[in-house]
């Protein structure tokens, strides 16, 4: 199935209905149907600490082979003032995120500094005073889901890839790969935006562009639910834009079903200068503007992927990516 009319989906979302019809036909995953024909079916209970949990998920892809930023620092409990100075004194960039935050919250990311203060990638200081009651407030589980107690990571900034320097504008981006029973089967490219204040965080305003599985290209790309053809930061065109060592990152992605045992499950990965695709995350219950950044529905794919038998499920990793690779080929708008 083509591109669906994504102005019109989106107009008639906006007015508040859109038959179920309408959605079916259009190839669309809704929210009930991913919950029960597939978050629920496919991800057993007992492996969603693997991923609710980044320190358990950077621990377990480890134990994997499978690539992650560095870890500075992890405080199970709430650390003296001391000993967060003393972690992040020497350090010019790094990155503070809660354990268990969802949605981009409560993630603090420190690109340099300016005397005593720390700068945002906005370039707005921050005081070490602030940086102290952030890190208060993670363990508090002021950004946890249900509200419980934290932990805190200390990381180092990725150095991304300087192909997307103009494609993000204050901050890192991002892939996510939606991966089912261990087949990717479809992508995003997250850049950030003044408005998102560096985060990949579509809901808060960065942008998301739709990869093409075969090739690595964008193929569509959206702010805030509209289409768009440049960066609003940067001006830059996104039909210029090409995921380098595409075929490399589908593989991450795929790994990471025998990782966390989950079968449906959304990668997030970022690109570093040096080390490659770095899994960034991994999430039980990804979100569904995937379906808005592509221009194409979900449904169609997964059940492409439910109709294989057990044998093509069987396959290895190479033997997966080259599938979806195959099978999943953008369709020219």
């Amino acid at each position: 199935m083509g591109r669906f009319n994504l102005r019109q989906l989106v107009a008639r979302l906006r007015g508040g209905f859109v038959s179920p019809f309408a959605l079916r036909r259009l190839g669309v995953l809704g929210m009930n149907a991913r919950n029960v024909q597939y978050i629920a079916r496919y991800n057993d209970r007992d492996r969603y600490p693997i991923v609710d949990d980044k320190l358990n998920t950077k621990r377990c892809a480890r134990r994997h082979g499978i690539p992650v930023p560095e870890l500075i620092a992890a405080f199970e409990s709430q650390p003296s003032r001391r000993r967060v100075m003393e972690v992040i004194e020497p350090l010019w960039q790094f990155v503070i995120k809660p354990a268990r935050g969802s949605g981009g919250k409560g993630i603090l990311v420190v690109v340099g500094r300016e005397g005593d203060n720390y700068l945002k990638p906005s370039g707005a200081a921050v005081s070490r005073e602030d940086v102290l009651r952030h890190v208060s407030n993670i363990h508090s589980g002021l950004y946890s889901l249900g509200g419980k107690p934290d932990r805190v990571m200390i990381e180092a900034l990725v150095d991304f890839d300087p192909v997307f320097d103009r494609y993000s504008f204050e901050g890192v981006p991002d892939v996510r790969v939606i991966v089912f029973r261990g087949f990717p089967v479809m992508a995003m490219l997250r850049c950030s935006t003044h408005s998102s204040d560096g985060k990949a965080n579509l809901h808060q305003g960065a942008v998301g562009v739709g990869i093409d599985l075969a090739t690595g290209k964008s193929c569509h790309a959206v702010q805030r639910g509209l289409r768009i053809a440049r960066h609003p930061d940067t001006e830059m065109p996104f039909d210029e834009l090409v995921v380098p060592g595409w075929r490399d990152l589908l593989r991450l992605a795929s790994r990471c079903y025998e990782m966390t045992g989950l079968g449906y499950l959304g990668c997030d990965i970022v690109l570093d200068r040096r080390r490659g695709p770095l899994l960034l995350e991994a999430n039980a219950r990804p979100g569904l503007a995937i379906q808005l950044a592509n221009g194409v529905g979900l449904r169609t794919r997964l059940r492409h992927i439910e109709a294989l038998d057990m044998e093509q499920l069987e396959r290895s990793v190479e033997a997966r990516v080259d599938y979806a690779m195959n099978a999943f080929a953008a369709v020219p708008a």
